[in-house]
């Protein structure tokens, strides 16, 4: 499906590379009108992907944004690459966020600039010059498998090419940790697959932690039974019984985080919302 990797190799700096997590929350609670998330805790170490799940409007858009210090909690603390976000000096905190890439939920692309400029948007706005902004983008979008689309505006582009072009933008800053809002919202199986495939490529080729929300579980599913063959430049399935052990999954019910554990323990709990959710 996609294309050659970058030709020029990603290096992680000691956000992932380290033994501490790369991203973590304490106690973590925020209300708008009404409490969205309460005392919520969890960590994503180095390399692991953490598959956050639930039910439509139980805060897991505020979660993400709270991880990327786009919200503050009301109460408890994020710690993003060992850094307490909430209490920061804003030039501080944009720096830690040029080290972290977002997707947001449909891509989130501005329609008024050709994909160079989206991708290489954050770029644009440091002075990059524009001869290695080219390099850049183009190195992104090779990744994804939409070099040709350089100059096409996102009008042009299919639902899933946008949502491609959004995880290139995520990746332009080689990012020590990736966000995933619903990226396969939205899309029909066979896009999803592409999209995921991607994810999938990124955590066993680059090793990036990340953290991705989502209400399918055929996708989740797809990420914990599947890696990435570099060799053959596609996704293949792992053995009868062998799950991704870097893959795990995390539930919110009611604002409140539900389950914290591996495929396995998902599959087997006992808990009844649980239970009916992947059922």
């Amino acid at each position: 499906m996609t294309n050659s990797t970058p030709s020029t190799a990603r290096t992680l700096d000691n956000g992932s590379a380290g033994t501490g997590p790369v991203l973590e929350f304490r106690n973590v609670s925020i209300g708008f009108d009404h409490t969205v998330l309460e005392d919520v805790s969890f960590s994503v170490g180095p390399h692991e992907t953490r598959i956050l799940l639930g039910p439509a409007g139980v805060g897991k858009s505020v979660l993400l944004k709270l991880a990327n210090g786009l919200l503050c909690p009301d109460s408890g603390s994020v710690h993003l690459f060992g850094e307490e976000i909430s209490s920061i000096p804003e030039q501080q905190l944009f720096h830690l966020r040029t080290r972290t890439g977002m997707v947001f939920q449909e891509g989130a692309l501005f329609d008024s600039l050709p994909v160079r400029d989206n991708v290489a948007y954050q770029l644009i706005q440091e002075e990059v010059p524009d001869e290695q902004v080219d390099v850049r983008v183009r190195e992104a979008l090779r990744f994804v498998g939409l070099e040709q689309t350089f100059s096409l505006y996102p009008g042009s582009l299919s639902g899933g090419m946008r949502r491609r072009v959004a995880i290139a933008r995520a990746l332009i800053h080689n990012p020590q940790l990736l966000l995933y809002d619903s990226p396969t919202g939205g899309l029909d199986p066979v896009t999803s697959t592409t999209i995921i495939e991607l994810i999938v490529k990124q955590r066993d080729v680059y090793h990036t932690p990340s953290v991705l929300v989502t209400h399918r579980l055929q996708d989740a599913f797809t990420m914990c039974s599947h890696r990435f063959e570099p060799a053959e430049e596609r996704m293949v399935p792992l053995p009868e019984n062998q799950t991704d052990p870097k893959t795990t999954f995390l539930m919110l019910s009611e604002g409140h985080l539900i389950f914290d554990g591996s495929l396995q323990e998902l599959v087997s709990s006992q808990d009844p919302f649980v239970r009916e959710f992947i059922e």
